[in-house]
């Protein structure tokens, strides 16, 4: 025994363990002010931390970018390890080996896309409101990029549709959605449910992250129709803003149709093509999955019902298991119709 404690004092002399907590915060913020920020240091000491940070592993670690820092792949590898293992030690010093809501003070960040972002984050607030030491975080993500989050230490839950995942990596469904089709009533007087008519006779509203094809034009391809694209944007928020202003339909996945009809006064109905349904899951790491805190965020996203979609499923009271990454049949890559 003693030998293995004289082979850890002396790699342990190596390294400050206060240099990982730089690491850790470099990795969540992806910037070296917003670390600094965050650790009430200087800059000057974050960069400090960050030089002897690459001299002990031997690696650049993170490089300069126009909005940050991007860890490299060796710091992707250190972050699936270091992160779990602050926790650990963080619960041994304070003896933390529960999670009170009520006293604590603590920043979850979601990764979703705004689709996702307008119809939780509400509900997630409220739920939240009467706990003042939590804080909710979005970052913009999809089903292609969540994992990557995760395993970076940029979010610590992903929500998306059948996100794209590994074995080191655990996953929940949500809640089951699909597509519905939004217009402005005044705008464009049409009687519901629409005709494939009125629908391909109308301009459309494009969400797409490329700005030329979505979901619904790969449907009526299939068909042999088209449809007459007028504008494209990659936010679904913006396209029902611009609803109240333009005679034009969009069709957009039905947790978020329903919050945008409400708050803007937009007719909702069904799409008159059939269109696929899909699942909405969580998604985290596995070394978070027996953190009391991320149990409680895991339960409280679980619990929020979002409007107009099928039950939330509840927390299981086992661990996940790992899934396949493979999408689910029929579910969009990226909810972008």
């Amino acid at each position: 025994m003693s030998v293995m404690i004289d082979i850890y004092e002396t790699e342990f002399r190596k390294a400050d363990l206060n240099l990982l907590v730089v690491f850790a915060a470099l990795m969540r913020e992806g910037s070296v002010t917003r670390a600094a920020a965050a650790l009430h240091l200087s800059q000057g000491a974050v960069s400090a931390a960050l030089g002897r940070l690459r001299r002990l592993f031997g690696d650049e670690l993170f490089t300069r970018t126009r909005t940050g820092v991007e860890p490299t792949p060796r710091a992707v590898q250190l972050a699936r390890r270091i992160e779990p293992a602050l926790s650990l030690i963080q619960g041994a010093v304070t003896g933390r080996d529960r999670f009170d809501p009520a006293t604590a003070r603590h920043t979850f960040t979601l990764g979703m896309s705004d689709d996702l972002e307008a119809a939780l984050l509400p509900r997630l607030l409220a739920a939240t409101a009467g706990l003042p030491g939590i804080r909710i975080a979005v970052r913009q993500a999809h089903r292609n990029t969540v994992a990557d989050l995760l395993d970076q230490g940029r979010i610590d839950l992903g929500i998306a549709a059948a996100p794209a995942h590994g074995p080191d990596h655990r996953t929940r469904d949500l809640f089951g959605s699909g597509y519905t089709c939004l217009f402005h009533p005044r705008l464009l007087p049409l009687a519901t449910p629409l005709s494939l008519d009125d629908y391909l006779a109308h301009p459309h509203l494009l969400i797409s992250y490329d700005g030329r094809r979505g979901i619904v034009d790969d449907l009526l391809d299939a068909r042999g129709l088209t449809r007459r694209v007028i504008a494209s944007t990659t936010h679904f928020a913006g396209a029902a803003l611009h609803l109240a202003t333009v005679p034009a339909l969009a069709t957009l996945p039905a947790h978020a149709a329903a919050v945008y009809a409400s708050a803007l006064g937009l007719t909702a109905t069904e799409p008159p093509l059939p269109m696929p349904r899909y699942t909405v899951s969580a998604i985290w790491h596995a070394t978070v999955t027996d953190d009391p805190a991320h149990r409680w965020l895991r339960h409280l996203v679980g619990a929020t019902e979002p409007p107009a979609t099928e039950p939330s499923v509840p927390e299981p009271p086992v661990p996940g298991s790992p899934v396949s990454g493979s999408p689910v049949p029929g579910a969009p890559q990226d909810s972008r119709p």
